[in-house]
């Protein structure tokens, strides 16, 4: 048989249409999404999260990370990023909040220097930017080395301080004033 519809009746037909051929789209994008944080046993929580990166290359594309720090990745031998990486740089290159846990060695200093520089954007002589405190010296010295190795090139000064008196001496006795 023929179906007889007004103009107005079509207009309201073909709007339904492409409103639900979106939520279609968006909901297959969603699953495709969780099938891959699953795949890399990604676990997260909470509303509205970007979406996992799966190659650093994609950092570059996104998020116009510095080209020099793309290639200080790269020279320092990383090519895929770790499951803590693929999720927590993007998170944190959205400016949320970020609690993340995650096994010794499994890359959680580069998901938050990475941000971290791309955050700064180019060195400025304004004093310290950033701190980062750890809990260790030990873990102050490799979070201190990754860092001086992702900046390499890029200008930005990176220091570890782990006693007072030797800071008052390499940056001045008004320096804990000043900073």
């Amino acid at each position: 048989g023929i179906k007889w519809m007004s103009s107005l009746e079509v207009k309201l037909e073909d709007a339904k249409d492409k409103k639900s051929t979106a939520e279609k789209l968006e909901r297959l994008r969603r699953e495709k999404i969780n099938r891959f944080r699953n795949q890399h046993k990604i676990n997260v929580q909470g509303t509205d999260l970007p979406d996992p990166i799966a190659t650093f290359d994609q950092l570059q594309k996104e998020y116009k990370i510095h080209p020099k720090i793309m290639e200080n990745i790269q020279a320092a031998g990383f090519q895929v990023p770790t499951p803590i990486q693929m999720q927590a740089i993007p998170v944190i290159l959205h400016g949320r909040e970020l609690l993340a846990s995650a096994p010794t060695g499994s890359g959680k200093t580069l998901a938050f220097c990475i941000p971290l520089l791309a955050h700064l954007k180019q060195p400025r002589n304004k004093g310290f930017r950033a701190l980062i405190i750890s809990p260790t010296r030990e873990l102050a010295s490799q979070t201190h080395r990754e860092l001086v190795k992702l900046a390499e090139g890029t200008g930005f000064r990176i220091h570890m301080i782990h006693k007072a008196a030797e800071a008052a001496k390499k940056f001045g006795p008004k320096s804990s004033k000043k900073f």
